[in-house]
């Protein structure tokens, strides 16, 4: 458990090489665990659709619960992370999502009423929102700790929490476990590794020598909505989460539909995406430290784009191409756009709060988007929404250039 408050802040080059390397093997564990959680649920979307026998229109409309309480938990999550330290808002984040986990296995397995199903979604997204904001911020105080990129690394951690957990789904499905035996697995082992994970992070004096700005010196400067390029971050990562969220919502489900291929099989394609995605973000801090933000997401949003096309237009073998593709190319988007909103850290808090949130309105339109277009064109045709929403990342990537215009490893 994270240590009490300090008033007086500890300078984080005074701590312990081995303190923060500890914390930063916490936070992969912690993003990983994010991952695995999410994918329990992203991996059975199919199956649930089917179990439901739900339009594409009432899955879209179902999905949309589970966006509404990340966004509701998202601007909250900074003042409650300042409060309780981001150990204490990982621990509670988790409990409420996993118990909206089990609300969904429930009424799944039950077929009970849709309302209880999408009051579960919703708080998983609830949990998500402030776990999420928590373990961003954590990792952007590691990451200063230690000098170097390292937040692509823990995102791609997620990415191979969702890898494992898509793959453990698709054998699942294919195994017509129910859904409360697959969802109580994944809780016991979130809860077990998560609450061993959290006593390694970052001493809570430190989160308030990065954080705690939001609370005094914010007010003077004024709100981080008001900021132009923390605002323009935010599209930059609205785009990216949308590139990302419509493929982790819909891409099984295209497959299945649009390839008429079995459910285990779509889960796969799914499982080929999340595989690449983490890929790329193992290997974009390289790319980012010698190219630097700007050209790398020019060309990971026209990856994306490429992507999506071959999973629309391509045959079956050529539609798993295409979401290795779209996988690397929406590797990067969302972590650089949380390191560009730190880019100060006494006002990190409070821009990755708004950042975040802007994000996840993608996940609140999305979902009903691509079901509404799904009913009308097909699920694997209205995917090609990615290719708009790349076009307008490209307008405002400039937003995220690194503080001097120069990336970390080019000579200054």
């Amino acid at each position: 458990m994270p240590a009490t408050t300090s008033t007086s802040p500890v300078p984080t080059s005074t701590l312990p090489r081995a303190t923060v390397t500890r914390a930063r093997t916490s936070v992969f564990v912690v993003f990983a665990l994010a991952g695995l959680v999410f994918a329990s649920w992203a991996s059975r979307i199919a199956d649930t659709k089917a179990s439901l026998d739900l339009t594409a229109g009432e899955l879209g409309l179902v999905l949309l619960a589970m966006s509404a309480g990340s966004v509701t938990g998202l601007p909250l999550a900074g003042r409650v992370s300042n409060r309780l330290g981001a150990a204490r808002t990982v621990l509670a984040g988790g409990a409420v999502s996993l118990v909206g986990l089990l609300v969904v296995a429930l009424v799944v397995d039950a077929a009970g009423p849709r309302p209880l199903l999408a009051g579960g979604l919703f708080l998983i997204g609830l949990g998500v929102g402030l776990w999420d904001v928590a373990m961003n911020l954590e990792g952007a105080a590691v990451e200063h700790a230690l000098g170097s990129s390292v937040m692509p690394h823990f995102h791609a951690a997620f990415s191979g929490g969702t890898v494992l957990s898509a793959l453990i789904g698709a054998a699942m499905s294919w195994g017509s476990v129910p859904l409360l035996a697959h969802f109580a697995g994944a809780a016991a082992v979130t809860v077990g590794v998560g609450l061993w994970a959290v006593r390694s992070f970052l001493p809570r004096e430190i989160e308030a020598a990065e954080d705690g700005a939001e609370v005094a010196p914010a007010a003077r400067q004024g709100s981080a909505w008001l900021e132009p390029r923390t605002l323009l971050i935010g599209v930059v990562v609205f785009a990216a989460a949308a590139t990302e969220g419509t493929a982790n919502d819909w891409l099984s489900v295209a497959f299945v539909e649009g390839h008429e291929l079995p459910a285990w099989a779509g889960v796969l394609g799914f499982a080929t995406f999340l595989s690449f995605m983490t890929v790329g973000r193992l290997l974009g801090t390289n790319l980012l430290d010698t190219h630097g933000r700007v050209p790398v997401l020019r060309g990971s949003f026209a990856l994306a784009v490429v992507g999506a096309a071959l999973v629309i237009f391509g045959a079956d073998w050529l539609a798993f191409v295409g979401a290795a593709v779209w996988g690397v190319g929406a590797a990067l988007g969302f972590p650089v756009g949380m390191s560009a909103s730190a880019d100060d850290p006494q006002r990190a808090a409070a821009r990755m709060s708004v950042v975040a949130t802007i994000g996840y309105v993608a996940f609140i339109a999305g979902p009903p988007l691509l079901g509404f277009l799904g009913d009308r064109v097909g699920v694997l045709h209205s995917l090609l929404v990615v290719g708009a929403l790349a076009i307008l990342a490209l307008s405002v990537v400039p937003s995220v250039r690194e503080p001097g215009g120069l990336p970390r490893n080019a000579t200054r």
